[in-house]
């Protein structure tokens, strides 16, 4: 029996080393795209920056890079980025604001933004309740990030992303604890979860805003509507309202569709649920659900072998997966 991919912080000490000494600076404005050539030296440019920066403590209001032309969300290139990346990538660090500090972890947030590219780094931070900083593979998944999850509702807040003009995060060697205990920085890089590693597999994802039907696959062949709404159950996350299995192309794995009340409940779904673990019975490790955004509007009463497109779709991305 084939299972899973495992989940699990991967190590970051290639990206640690490169950066030993660096500052760990938190950068609360925001700027319209990437910052410009990095030629330069980055503290000169910053310094300059900030001997030029208001006296206000206040937080500016934000100003995400709009969508640039030929950038839409479907039609960004897949460009991998993650531990084989030369240096830090430019703009490939973002703010994200309005979270539910009780409610969100490290872990959580990685399920949500891998959808969007591979994600390196996370710190929650301690003088800013709510506030986390993400640093994702490349500048690229930042912008596909802001353009599909800005403004969007998670847990009843509004999520407000923009970049940061930090080049990339630092190590923490005493992270704080967050509510839940678990730490407020986490080390992702090689993750083995993130889905854009390299090109064969960042070009079997595609794009999705968030919508209230989300793909499952990479499940155990025998999986039951039952079975699957008791992940979500134990998960204390809000359970489908339609769940429907593709018909199996192989013994090794499942996958099909998931229909919730509405975009807000998927999200939260999405963020309990991704990556949760359930039981092989037949096998020494359990498989590890994956989920994302589809980009059907509906799901039909019967689903015929090959007659889905996001089936073709999520059938390729179990084989990568099991490979």
């Amino acid at each position: 029996m084939m299972r899973g991919s495992g989940g699990g912080s991967g190590g970051g000490g290639g990206l640690a080393s490169s950066y030993a000494g660096a500052a760990d600076r938190y950068e609360d404005g925001y700027q319209n795209g990437p910052p410009g050539s990095y030629s330069d030296q980055y503290g000169d440019r910053y310094q300059s920056d900030r001997y030029s920066m208001k006296q206000d403590y206040g937080r500016e209001p934000l100003h995400p890079t709009p969508p640039r032309s030929g950038y839409g969300p479907a039609a960004i290139p897949q460009t991998p980025g993650g531990p084989n990346a030369p240096g830090p990538q430019q703009g490939s660090v973002m703010m994200v604001y309005g979270l539910d500090p009780e409610k969100s972890n490290t872990d959580r947030l990685f399920n949500i933004f891998c959808l969007y590219g591979n994600v390196l780094r996370i710190k929650f931070l301690k003088t800013k309740e709510g506030c986390a900083m993400i640093q994702m593979g490349d500048g690229l998944a930042v912008e596909r990030c802001v353009q599909n999850l800005n403004n969007v509702t998670l847990m009843g807040s509004k999520l407000q992303l923009g970049f940061s003009k930090q080049a990339f995060l630092s190590d923490v060697q005493n992270p704080h604890s967050l509510p839940d205990k678990s730490p407020s920085f986490k080390d992702f890089t090689g993750n083995r979860n993130n889905r854009f590693m390299n090109p064969t597999m960042a070009s079997k994802n595609r794009i999705q805003p968030p919508s209230k039907i989300l793909h499952f696959f990479n499940t155990p062949p025998n999986m039951t509507e039952e079975l699957l709404a008791k992940v979500f159950e134990d998960n204390q996350a809000p359970c489908p309202k339609t769940i429907r299995l593709f018909p199996l192309k192989t013994d090794r794995s499942s996958s099909g569709l998931l229909e919730f009340e509405d975009v807000a409940d998927a999200l939260i779904a999405l963020m309990l649920c991704n990556h949760a673990a359930i039981e092989n019975p037949g096998g020494k490790f359990p498989y590890v659900m994956k989920l994302c955004f589809s980009s059907s509007r509906q799901i039909p009463n019967s689903m015929r072998s090959g007659g889905n497109s996001d089936q073709q779709q999520h059938q390729d991305m179990q084989d990568e997966n099991l490979e």
